[in-house]
């Protein structure tokens, strides 16, 4: 079952980090209220639009929605209630900063059962590195104050960051996995165009790990992870427990239904036998200005073929440990996949094809952008 969740994104953010790629805006300390009356009605839309059933999973992500009061964090998901409901055992996240963690206990007041700290990194020099404005002890302190509320946590670290060894890299990994969390989610920095990041390494004052380098701290990221307890269910992703999974990026990864609000967003909706690809105005000035004049949000709305939905479905799927199934790849793309390519990839033990489903090994993870195109093929 692929599920139906809400993603919310809120903007702002008190710096830009030099890596991101997002659509973020600093915050400027203006009222948030003309936002969040946005929001409100943009989901009322959707749900007038697409009909109302009940979310397992709400993300307010960003940006930094840890920013927000827990007043208006709990305005966001009674709106996500009153237009479309959320189950009794909803997933309600918050994308969080360590700066944040004096509000962690009215966020889960309001509502919010899932903190997903983004630390990125548990060392100074590190975080500095990254642009980061919290300090290696703040972090900490992040993580305590979040496992505090009685909520789950989940906390993010960048690696393959310049300079790192693969010693450095195994210290801070264990440290992190022996913090008061159940998830991890653990990203290589990747260089995004038009980044700060870009433009340092454009000029030659920035060097990252090369891609020989980069795939020996993801080998190692996995070896360790095992060895706490954490299970990877996704390339970048690791759980202690089934329970523990992000059950919000399930939903991306096995090509379900969400709807997207708030500048920017994204969302996927089966709509009157359609896939439909929907995004919001980016700008929020824009976005409240379309949602005041036209009711939604959304800027451009387009009907995917079978073939791009089948695509989504073999690129995201394949992250995952549960792979793809292959009848329901073929169901949308109205033709069988490749079986040259898979037989070719099965041989070099990149993937596995059992019981119907196509599987990345551990060493095809690490390519599977272009395991998934030779698939496609």
């Amino acid at each position: 079952m692929s599920g139906f969740g809400i993603y919310v994104h809120w903007p702002y953010c008190a710096a830009i980090c030099p890596y991101c790629d997002f659509n973020v805006y600093r915050a400027r300390g203006a009222s948030n209220a003309p936002l969040l009356e946005a929001i409100e009605a943009d989901l009322a839309a959707h749900a007038a639009r697409f009909q109302q059933r009940n979310a397992e999973s709400l993300f307010l992500g960003g940006g930094t929605p840890s920013l927000l009061k827990g007043i208006e964090v709990a305005r966001l998901i009674e709106a996500a209630r009153k237009s479309f409901g959320l189950t009794a055992d909803c997933e309600i996240t918050l994308e969080a900063n360590p700066e944040d963690a004096a509000l962690f206990a009215d966020h889960a007041a309001a509502g919010v059962n899932r903190f997903s700290i983004g630390a990125q990194a548990l060392d100074d020099p590190s975080l500095k590195a990254l642009g980061r404005h919290h300090d290696a002890a703040q972090a900490l302190r992040a993580v305590e104050a979040a496992a505090s509320t009685g909520q789950r946590v989940s906390l993010d670290l960048i690696y393959a960051r310049e300079g790192q060894s693969a010693e450095a890299w195994r210290a801070e990994l264990q440290l992190a996995a022996a913090l008061p969390i159940e998830h991890f989610s653990l990203y290589q920095l990747t260089i995004e165009p038009e980044t700060a990041f870009a433009r340092r390494v454009a000029r030659g004052q920035l060097s990252p790990p090369n891609q020989e380098q980069a795939a020996a701290l993801y080998e190692m990221t996995q070896e360790i992870c095992a060895a706490a307890g954490f299970t990877a269910y996704e390339i970048s992703n690791h759980a202690r427990s089934e329970a523990a999974q992000a059950r919000h990026n399930l939903i991306y990864w096995r090509s379900g239904d969400w709807v997207g609000v708030g500048p920017g967003a994204h969302g996927r909706v089966a709509h009157n036998g359609a896939r439909l690809a929907l995004e919001a105005q980016r700008r929020p000035a824009d976005y409240i200005d379309a949602v005041r004049e036209n009711g939604v949000g959304w800027i451009t709305e387009e009907r995917l073929s079978g073939e791009a939905a089948a695509d989504e479905l073999l690129i995201m799927g394949l992250r995952t440990h549960e792979g793809v199934d292959v009848s329901r790849f073929e169901a949308l793309r109205g033709r069988a996949l490749n079986s040259e390519a898979v037989g070719w990839l099965t041989a070099q033990g990149f993937i596995t094809d059992e019981s119907g489903r196509i599987r990345l090994t551990q060493s095809g993870r690490i390519v599977a952008n272009t395991i998934a195109a030779e698939l496609a093929v």
